[in-house]
């Protein structure tokens, strides 16, 4: 398989634990962070990538531009989703972003990745 724009990939998470903030108790609610808002589009766009991959490639995020534009409550359902914009030369990946909690926007925006290549070796004594 290629990585070829128009790829997508959608995944659901529930928001809780280590995903909330209730900015140092100036909320009176925890709600999702930006960082953990941004960890997930981040994931689901690198998952995105090694299902299209060939072996010895792995990818690394380098950029990223989002805007999280409204609150998404402890223990609700979102969903993430990533779209390849484009790819350049096979290895500059730009994604569109989103996270949606039902049909309200939480953040989008752009995230972009790089391919690069894996030393075999190193990656399985890793998971030994």
């Amino acid at each position: 398989m290629a990585l070829e724009p128009g790829l997508e990939r959608t995944d659901t998470f529930v928001v809780e634990e280590r995903m909330l903030t209730d900015v140092g108790g100036s909320l009176g609610v925890r709600v999702l962070s930006t960082p953990a808002m941004i960890a997930v589009m981040e994931r689901n766009a690198a998952i995105l990538s090694q299902q299209h991959l060939e072996a010895g490639k792995a990818t690394v995020g380098f950029e990223v531009c989002v805007r999280h534009v409204a609150r998404a409550l402890e223990g609700v359902g979102c969903t993430v989703s990533a779209r390849l914009r484009e790819a350049v030369d096979g290895r500059k990946l730009r994604f569109d972003v989103e996270v949606r909690q039902g049909e309200r926007t939480i953040g989008t925006g752009t995230h972009e990745r790089r391919v690069i290549e894996v030393d075999e070796h190193r990656r399985s004594a890793g998971a030994a």
